[in-house]
């Protein structure tokens, strides 16, 4: 029985697990834990004969989760599709990360850095599988012309939960001799633990509301039709160019925004001599920035196009990385990341709602395109964080890697100017 379309339990349940979800993405990816990591690790780490930067170690275990992860959403997809089991992998991937993050607790010096690059990759593969079954849902509990406001919605829970966490971490943080703790390392350490928890914790609450599994018949080789049904996405995106060529766009725009997410509070630390404290305020303060920019660049859709709306998300992305190469004051800095908290939002969830509309209306096949949609976004990962840690890598400098990031969004912008979406009323 599919479940009734709009309905605001529903759609709350769906939001919520943003809510549940987005405190890893805020405080493990953004946050407090890169910081925490180049902090804790050697500042050069010799593996397998090559010598690394801990900048640059943090950034290729981002690119190799997502390695991993890109290959085996096909088969997850398969799995859920042909079983019906969407949300019992949206379980096992929450539980699986939540439990990974709550070990980084173990991390607690630099002879523990394996701890810490390892639990961190598990985290964030757990993060970003239950993701391919989240996006999947999107056209299964809302109308056409819900999407922009349901995804913006979602975005919004998001940064709200995630801000909400962040806040009582900071206060942990910057009062830990009142809590009896001579540094802020414990402190850092208890937060790893109750990002885990609140993951955990609100990501049953939403399983709760979102609709059950089908029951559906048994069926051979899931692996391999899981494999096929990229192959024959694929295939049919020959016929479907405008599909082809915003997926291209987004492609590259993601390899860009998610390194942005990943690498900002690093390179403000290294290249600008941040404390922890002041990059933590900054990025909470960009959260909240975030829930304006998420509703606003939904409004502007309203107002123009869903392609007027992402355009102008871009060319700002454009003008953010040319600054960040030249940036040289801590003034200048606020300024970027104010400006990055407005879009970041606004990209994500104009992609995903657009995305959504270029399916053709009753497309019965949403999990394998929207797996399809996923397989490019962790590719982009991968190619954003890969390329940047090789360019850190090789000139030790991150400020030529920014440089990688605006053509990445010049790319992008060409690719979506070449694309035509039609206008559709969002109701906001």
């Amino acid at each position: 029985m599919k479940p009734i379309m709009n309905d605001k339990k529903i759609v709350n349940s769906w939001a919520l697990f943003d809510w549940a979800n987005s405190a890893y993405a805020l405080v493990i990816s953004t946050a407090i834990f890169p910081i925490y990591f180049t902090a804790n690790t050697p500042e050069i780490v010799h593996i397998l004969g090559l010598e690394f930067t801990n900048s640059s170690l943090y950034t290729f275990a981002v690119s190799f989760s997502y390695i991993i992860i890109a290959f085996m959403s096909p088969i997850l997809s398969g799995i859920a599709d042909y079983s019906g089991r969407k949300k019992y992998f949206l379980k096992i991937f929450t539980i699986v990360g939540s439990l990974a993050c709550s070990a980084l607790w173990f991390f607690d010096g630099v002879g523990t850095y394996w701890i810490g690059t390892l639990g961190f990759i598990v985290a964030t593969i757990g993060f970003a599988g239950a993701l391919v079954f989240y996006n999947a849902y999107l056209p299964e509990i809302a109308t056409e012309d819900q999407y922009d406001l349901v995804s913006a919605k979602g975005f919004a829970y998001g940064y709200v939960g995630s801000v909400i966490l962040l806040i009582i971490i900071l206060f942990m943080i910057s009062k830990h001799d009142m809590f009896g703790f001579p540094t802020e390392k414990t402190p850092i350490r208890i937060g790893f633990l109750l990002v885990g928890v609140w993951w955990l914790f609100f990501g049953f609450i939403s399983f709760k509301g979102l609709p059950n599994d089908l029951n559906k018949e048994k069926q051979d080789n899931i692996v391999q039709k899981g494999y096929q049904e990229i192959k024959n996405v694929f295939a049919e995106l020959q016929d479907r160019p405008n599909i082809k060529r915003f997926l291209a766009s987004f492609f590259f725009c993601s390899a860009g925004v998610q390194t942005v997410i990943y690498v900002a509070s690093i390179f403000a630390k290294d290249e600008l001599a941040f404390e922890s404290t002041e990059l933590i305020t900054i990025i909470l303060l960009l959260q909240l920035v975030g829930i304006i920019g998420a509703f606003l660049f939904a409004y502007i859709s309203k107002q123009t196009t869903n392609k007027t709306s992402l355009i102008i998300s871009i060319v700002i992305w454009i003008i953010i990385c040319v600054a960040a190469f030249f940036v040289s004051t801590k003034p200048q800095f606020y300024i970027i990341a104010a400006t990055v908290g407005l879009v970041m939002g606004g990209i994500q969830s104009m992609s995903r709602s657009t995305y959504s509309k270029l399916l053709d209306e009753g497309e019965d096949d949403t999990t394998s395109y929207f797996s399809f949609y996923d397989v490019v976004y962790k590719l982009a990962v991968v190619l954003g964080t890969g390329s940047f840690a090789m360019v850190d890598y090789i000139t030790r400098d991150m400020r030529y890697s920014i440089l990688i990031l605006a053509l990445y969004f010049v790319i992008g912008l060409v690719l979506l100017l070449i694309t035509k979406i039609e206008r559709k009323e969002a109701i906001m």
